[in-house]
C-alpha cells in the first residue's frame, strides 16, 4: 500500500529521480527543460502544426494520452492549460496487473508513466495541445530517457485515442523533423490502441502541492515558467485539480 506524500513511497521515488550532478546542472542552465534541446539560437516555442483538427465538427470534449517523462511535470504544464478539463497522472502501455508505480519502475512492464490529458477543442486545439507537449511539457529527442530518469517507463510517446489524433500527430512530427526544429532526430512513438491507468493518489497534483521539492523546483517549475512565457493566451494561473479523496 502507498504512504502520502512525505512518506516512504514518494521518499522511494525522489532517490530514483535525484542524481545530483543531473540536478545541479540543470539548475545552473536556469531555463526550462525544452528551451534546452532547441536549438541554441532559439528561445520560441516549436511551430504550430500544419495539420490540424477541425474544431467546427469536434466533439465538446476530447482525451490524448501524452507520455515525456516523469509525469509529475507534464500533469503540472496541462494543469496550467486553458481549455484543459482534467490532466490525471498513470500509466500507460502495459496491463492493468502490473499498472502499479513500484512494479512500473522496473522498466518491464511496457506503461509509460502518462498523462490524460481532456480538453474542450472549442477552447485548445489538440494541435495546440501537442504544441505544448513539443514545446515545454518534455524534450522529443531523449530515447527512454528525460532528465536525471531513465528507462522505457520514461519514454517520449503519445496515446491517440482516435485515428484522427494519431494522423495528425504522424504528420507533426514529421513537419518538426522535415523542419529540423530540434538539433537531434525526434523519437516520439505513436501507439494506438492502449488503456490509461490512473495512478496512486499520492502522484496526483504533485507539483502543485509540491513546488518547492528539489525534484519538482528543479526539473519541473521551470516548465510551467516557459509555458507562463511562451504561451501566455493558454496559460491559467489556477491549476486544474484531480480531486482526490
Amino acid at each position: 500500500m502507498h504512504k502520502e506524500p512525505t512518506r516512504l513511497g514518494v521518499r522511494a521515488a525522489l532517490r530514483r529521480r535525484l542524481p545530483m550532478l543531473a540536478l545541479v546542472a540543470a539548475a545552473a542552465a536556469g531555463i526550462g527543460l525544452a528551451q534546452r534541446h532547441v536549438l541554441a539560437e532559439e528561445s520560441h516555442t516549436v511551430p504550430a502544426p500544419v495539420v490540424d483538427e477541425n474544431v467546427a465538427s469536434a466533439p465538446s470534449s476530447e482525451t490524448v494520452v501524452l507520455a515525456g517523462g516523469c509525469f509529475w511535470g507534464v500533469q503540472g504544464v496541462f494543469q496550467h492549460v486553458k481549455g484543459v478539463t482534467s490532466a490525471v497522472s498513470g500509466y500507460t502501455g502495459g496491463a492493468r496487473s502490473a499498472a502499479e508505480y513500484e512494479t512500473v519502475s522496473t522498466g518491464t512492464t511496457g506503461h509509460a508513466e502518462s498523462v490524460s490529458v481532456t480538453f474542450d477543442p472549442h477552447q485548445i486545439s489538440y494541435g495546440r495541445i501537442l504544441q505544448i507537449y513539443f514545446s515545454v511539457a518534455h524534450n522529443p529527442t531523449e530515447l527512454n530517457h528525460q532528465g536525471p530518469d531513465s528507462g522505457t517507463q520514461y519514454r517520449s510517446t503519445i496515446f491517440p485515442s482516435t485515428p484522427e489524433q494519431a494522423r495528425i500527430a504522424k504528420a507533426y512530427i514529421a513537419q518538426l523533423g522535415g523542419a529540423h526544429v530540434f538539433s537531434d532526430k525526434i523519437v516520439t512513438t505513436i501507439e494506438p490502441d492502449r488503456t490509461f491507468y490512473p495512478a496512486e493518489q499520492y502522484h496526483q497534483n504533485y507539483l502543485t502541492l509540491h513546488p518547492d521539492s528539489p525534484y519538482i523546483a528543479i526539473n519541473d517549475m521551470p516548465k510551467i515558467t516557459d509555458l507562463k512565457r511562451l504561451f501566455p493566451t493558454q496559460y491559467r494561473d489556477q491549476p486544474v485539480l484531480v480531486k482526490t479523496s
